[in-house]
């Protein structure tokens, strides 16, 4: 379920940067600082984004040479590492785990089992929340540490669920699961029944992009089924068969804007992706969700997909769908600093996620003329219907 859209330059990239590390620091002639320099070497070629891959290594010295410690998910990265030291002729003895963890005994695959879960930057609810995955949401399942999984969701970015918030399988729980028909929550918020009646008991509340197995229907509601076995009932007029929701997508310009329109008044959330809270990237990459596409998780990392289509506020250039970035620009001493982000409806306005979702202006004859927004602004990438390695179509992966 890994979808690497990480750059690999080849070990020419690996020697040059061993050498800029190397000749950086003082004490270059020091083993220690070639292995950590060839550490560093291959994390900056290999990982470079600690959000989306993860290579934790350190070398300790020994007076056999060097212990490696540490975790990656990259097994291509390690090999990468052994292949330099070898060839610098260091010793070493390799004591790096390479997640998946043996300890979860195949159970490497899981689906996000609440309406909306946390994941968080550490295994701690005290941690930072860096994203939210929602029901239906298949994850690889790295490693555990106490009732805290590491998992890595389909647009890459890693995180730590509780165990609460997900339902651990093996393979080939995975797959049948996987084959299973699906139903899809669209309304933006609810709830599911224990009865295929409304006064029923809630068995939970549901959010817009969850996705349940289909057990069957019963007159307006199809009968669900979570990950965990659970079965309720969901009205069926906010809901749809996936396979039928997939078939309809439309993912136009129109269909963005009545999707980020039903949003309308969702509160900010850092680290928010559902229709319970929202952050700036939160908003933009639900909005597309609910079209069909997977798009990367930060406003840092969605602007470097799509094309340009302006940089110099000729807003006449844009249509509904683009995304615009704000930020700090760079200088000579500071580099270009990407902090928000919204998507264009036409009209000269944009709707975003900063207090709550809403629609602000770039006219600036306008009594509500965003100027704080205007005077940071960067530049506006096109997204809709364009390609890269950062963007998933749901109609031509097999996420789900």
């Amino acid at each position: 379920m890994k979808f690497p859209y990480l750059p690999k330059f080849g070990v020419l990239f690996i020697v040059l940067t061993v050498l800029f590390f190397s000749a950086c620091n003082p004490e270059n002639s020091s083993d220690v600082n070639k292995v950590d320099g060839v550490i560093a070497a291959v994390k900056e070629n290999y990982a470079p984004d600690k959000r989306v891959a993860l290579f934790d290594i350190q070398s300790e010295k020994k007076s056999s040479g060097y212990i490696l410690k540490g975790k990656t998910n990259l097994p291509e990265a390690l090999d990468a590492l052994k292949k330099e030291l070898d060839s610098q002729n260091i010793k070493y003895t390799d004591s790096i785990e390479v997640l998946p963890s043996e300890k979860l005994e195949g159970k490497i695959y899981g689906v996000i089992n609440n309406s909306v879960a946390n994941l968080r930057s550490n295994p701690a609810h005290s941690a930072e929340l860096v994203t939210q995955g929602i029901l239906g949401m298949p994850l690889t399942v790295y490693q555990k540490e106490r009732s805290w999984y590491h998992i890595q969701t389909p647009d890459n970015y890693l995180g730590w669920v509780d165990a609460g918030g997900i339902e651990l399988m093996t393979k080939q729980e995975f797959d049948k699961w996987k084959t299973t028909e699906k139903v899809i929550y669209t309304d933006t918020y609810g709830k599911s029944y224990t009865e295929a009646d409304a006064s029923s008991d809630a068995v939970s509340d549901v959010v817009a992009g969850n996705i349940f197995s289909l057990m069957g229907e019963d007159g307006d509601f199809y009968r669900i089924k979570y990950p965990d076995g659970r079965e309720a009932y969901l009205l069926k007029g906010e809901a749809n068969s996936f396979d039928e929701w997939k078939s309809k997508l439309a993912l136009t310009k129109e269909s963005l804007v009545e999707t980020s329109k039903t949003m309308l008044g969702v509160p900010y959330l850092w680290g928010g992706t559902s229709t319970k809270g929202v952050d700036c990237s939160g908003f933009t990459k639900t909005v597309y969700l609910m079209n069909g596409m997977i798009i990367p998780r930060d406003a840092s990392q969605q602007i470097h997909e799509g094309v340009l289509i302006d940089d110099s506020k000729e807003f006449d250039k844009l249509i509904a769908g683009d995304l615009l970035f704000f930020g700090r620009k760079a200088t000579d001493s500071t580099s270009e600093r990407v902090i928000h982000v919204g998507m264009w409806i036409g009209d000269n306005k944009f709707i975003h996620s900063a207090g709550n979702v809403h629609i602000s202006t770039m006219d600036q004859d306008s009594d509500e003329f965003d100027e704080y927004n205007y005077n940071r602004y960067l530049r506006t990438k096109r997204i809709l219907n364009e390609t890269g390695e950062g963007l998933l179509y749901l109609t031509k992966e097999d996420i789900f």
